[in-house]
Parts: C-alpha cells; sequence; structure tokens
C-alpha cells in the first residue's frame, strides 16, 4: 500500500541557515512519497517556499539558485514529501501549504487523513471560505485562520477538537516551528538535534542523514513548539490509547529507523523468524522481493536454515512500485525494477518472503516472472495478515474491493498469483513481532478495528454540533 506522506522541520537557535539540513532530512525520507517535493523557510519577517513534482533530487538542486537558493537563509524550515492519498496528483497539491492570516503568513506540512476533511470543508464553504486545493491540509489552514484571534496556542488547541483521523502536523510561522501529533499517534512524529538545531521528522532516519541526535517521540496528542525561548510542551486535550500504524513495520518506514522507540529492522526480522516458524516448507534457497522484505527473509533463513540467496535483482533508479498512484503504473514499475536472477533460480524450489499482498497484481507478476527463470517451486511467505479492509488514515486502499485479501481466501490468492504455496503471519504474530503491548497498534487494515469509528466520525464537527 502506498504511504501517504513525509514531513521534516528545522529550527536554528543561533539563526544559521537550515535550509540544506531540511533537504538533505527530506532526501532520507524521499521513501514515503516520490510525487512532489516541497520547501518552506522563514527567517523571522517573511517565508519563501518553493515545490514542484517530482522527487527531492529533482525539485532542488543543491547549488541551484531557483531551488534551494532561492529559498534564502533562513532560520526556520518545513519540508514535504508526497504521495496523494487525499487530493489529486497536481502541483496545486503539492506541499507545503503557504497561507498568508491575520497572524501573518504560515506554512503546514501534513503526514495523515482526516476522515471528516469533506464535513469540514462544506461547513467552511458555508461560512464563506474559498477552496484553492483538495488537500486536508487546506481544511486544518481555514481552522487555524479561523481561531487565529485566540493566539497561536490556543488556535492550534481549537482546531485540534474539529479534527477527526491522523495526522502528524509540522508548521512555520515567520519566528515558530511547531509540530503536532494526532491524539491516537497514528502517524510517527520524532525530535531530533544537531548542534543548535532542532528538528521534527517523520522517522529517524532523517536525522542521521545530516548528522543528529535523536531526543525523543512526539507523543500523542502533544504540540511542541520551538522559538527564540527554546522548546516546550503543550497536550492538546485529552490523549486517546495510543494506536500508531503498524504498517510502518510491515512497509512504510525505513528498516535503519526506529517509530516509537522500536527498531523497525527487529521487526521486520522477527517477522520472518515467525514465518519460519509457523509456516515451514522445503525449498532450495529464500529470497525477498527488494527492498522491504530483505529483513523479513533473512530472518527466515536464519530460523528455517535454509540459505539466503538474491532472487530477484532490483533497478535502484526506479521507484517503489507499490507507490505509485495508479495500477497501470505500478504494472510497469513492477517490469521495470525487478528482474529475476536466472543463476539463482534456475532449478531450485524458491521461497520468496514479500512484506505483503495487496492487489495480487505484483505478486503474480513476481511469480510469473521467477518461473519464466527457471524456479521449479515457488513458495509465497507474508511477513503481515491478509490485507482485508480499508484505510481511512493516509494509506491508499480506497475500497474493499481492490484488496485481494477481503474477497478470496488464502488458497483461492495463492490460486491467482500462481504459488506453489502461500503463508501469511497471523495478527497475533505480526504484534509479537514488533513487540510492546499489542493494544498500541492501529491493525484496522487486518481485522477492520479502527481508532475512530468512521461512519460517525465523517459527519461530525463542533461547529455543526454547536449551531455555529
Amino acid at each position: 500500500m502506498p504511504e501517504e506522506c513525509g514531513i521534516i522541520g528545522a529550527y536554528d537557535a543561533d539563526g544559521k541557515s537550515v535550509s540544506h539540513t531540511v533537504y538533505y532530512g527530506l532526501y532520507a525520507i524521499q521513501h514515503r512519497g516520490q510525487e512532489s517535493a516541497g520547501i518552506a523557510i522563514a527567517d523571522g519577517n517573511k517565508i519563501l517556499h518553493h515545490k514542484a513534482m517530482g522527487l527531492v533530487t529533482e525539485v532542488f538542486q543543491e547549488d541551484d539558485e531557483e531551488s534551494i537558493g532561492a529559498l534564502g537563509r533562513g532560520y526556520i524550515g518545513i519540508g514535504h514529501v508526497r504521495y496523494s492519498t487525499s487530493g489529486k496528483s497536481h502541483i496545486i497539491n503539492a506541499q507545503p501549504l503557504v497561507v498568508q492570516s491575520k497572524r501573518g503568513m504560515m506554512a503546514l506540512a501534513h503526514n495523515g487523513n482526516l476522515v471528516n476533511a469533506d464535513a469540514l470543508r462544506a461547513m467552511l464553504q458555508e461560512l464563506g471560505h474559498i477552496n484553492q486545493t483538495s488537500l486536508d491540509t487546506e481544511v486544518i489552514a481555514h481552522l487555524l485562520a479561523r481561531f487565529a484571534k485566540d493566539g497561536l496556542v490556543e488556535s492550534i488547541r481549537e482546531t485540534i477538537k474539529y479534527l477527526q483521523g491522523s495526522f502528524a502536523l509540522v508548521m512555520a510561522t515567520r519566528d515558530h516551528l511547531i509540530g503536532l501529533r494526532d491524539p491516537y499517534g497514528i502517524r510517527p512524529l520524532s525530535l531530533g538535534r544537531l548542534g543548535s538545531t532542532y528538528m521534527l521528522a517523520s522517522e529517524t532516519c532523517a536525522f542521521d542523514a545530516v548528522g543528529a541526535e535523536f531526543i525523543r517521540d512526539i507523543l500523542p496528542g502533544e504540540m511542541v513548539i520551538i522559538d527564540e525561548k527554546g522548546l516546550r510542551s503543550v497536550m492538546l486535550g485529552s490523549v486517546k490509547q495510543r494506536k500508531l500504524c503498524i504498517f510502518e513495520f510491515v512497509y512504510f518506514a525505513r528498516p535503519d529507523s526506529l517509530i516509537d522507540g522500536i527498531s523497525v529492522y527487529t521487526a521486520r526480522e522477527n517477522a520472518g523468524r515467525l514465518l519460519a516458524r509457523d509456516n515451514p516448507v522445503e525449498a532450495d534457497i529464500v529470497s525477498g522481493v527488494p527492498d522491504s522484505a530483505i529483513t523479513a527473509a533473512i530472518g527466515y533463513a536464519e530460523t528455517s536454515g535454509i540459505p539466503y540467496g538474491e532472487g530477484l535483482a532490483k533497478n535502484r533508479y526506479v521507484g517503489r512500485t507499490f507507490i505509485r498512484p495508479q495500477q497501470n503504473m505500478r504494472e510497469q514499475g513492477v517490469r521495470i525494477k525487478l528482474n529475476a536472477l536466472k543463476r539463482n533460480v534456475n532449478n531450485k524450489r524458491l521461497i520468496l518472503i514479500d512484506d505483503s499482498i495487496v492487489r495480487g497484481t505484483t505478486s503474480k507478476k513476481i511469480v510469473e516472472m521467477l518461473r519464466s527463470a527457471g524456479a521449479k517451486e515457488v513458495h509465497m511467505r507474508i511477513s503481515s495478515p491478509p490485507v482485508k479492509y480499508p484505510c481511512y488514515f493516509g494509506i491508499d486502499t480506497p475500497t474493499a474491493g481492490q484488496l485481494i485479501g477481503s474477497k478470496h481466501s488464502v488458497e483461492e490468492i495463492r490460486r491467482i498469483i500462481g504459488a506453489d504455496t502461500l503463508g501469511y503471519l497471523t495478527i497475533d504474530e505480526l504484534l509479537q513481532s514488533v513487540g510492546g503491548d499489542p493494544a498500541t497498534y492501529c491493525t484496522g487494515c487486518f481485522d477492520g478495528h479502527y481508532p475512530v469509528d468512521v461512519k460517525e466520525a465523517c459527519n461530525y464537527c463542533p461547529g455543526c454540533q454547536g449551531g455555529n
């Protein structure tokens, strides 16, 4: 499933330029969105920004005066890479969103999805607001502007009361950097520091890319405000039971990241070990679909005693096929991105580990590719449970009808993709692989149990309830 977005922020207490820090941090989280990229930089007086369709390195060049150079040398910055889960794939929907309000200019970058965005948008239009994009982020900006007279903290506190769904948000005013996370903590957000520069990022690998130190995760329902007085924390409303999206560990995050203190690499390795324990099969080699399934494949190989070997070669210059917005683009991406290593798979019984099967089309093409390369048997093992339900919190599964697991049994899926055998992790095993309290993860795409009542949330906003 395609992820939604990646966000980053930086504030330098000594007034030094943060544009390159934001650029390199954004480059490190490119895997979270490959349609558009943008950076906004504030210098205490104004906010300059640049965004365009394409990868970070296509939108920005380090010495290009029309991209990074044009952002000036401001000491506050935010960045965004986007995959369009809500809002069409057009430049107008690229982020950060920069707006003018009663309290001056403001830039916002959002990771997540508001399930009541349509209701809020309709309410705001009735009140005279005009929408220029189809972004949830613009809805948030309108609400913030509506409460601007109450001051920065109170305007955010009031806005949060209206938002139902998932959001990790970074904001830059002319003299503040702000980060906040929804009350369930569905989307990740971390805090780091590099010398005099505080950083916020979707993943800790962004800190590693610039040599920053990871400090801690932003808590569910927490807002951090960074300005000339330093860093302060404000809890917004009632904190809910944490419900971090478990698919961060299955697929989205880089293996070198920590999400809420848990190693993504360790979680994936554990998943592979559990697969080997409960889904054994005789074979000659174990292989993983690059890149997100490699770690699980290594765990499977070590536990099973079957040697690990590469079965698929990857073109490193092609983006993640799963993250492409249209089905025909995904299928073309598979053919361009992956190719079977005939020398390794010819006349071999192969166990192929993948992180998930969503629509089934990619898995089918990979199995066909391996058989054409001479594989005697292809045994698929999936390091997550069957995906049966859509996600409403920022992942591109808009309807259950698109999910092969929602309407087919495991045996039926096996026949459709053409594998000799097929095995999945159970939900309990996946939770075990990640560790911690099982109640603190959202597993809605596997079991249909969501942290927010989606049907009720779509019809809810305090303005309608209060009649104002």
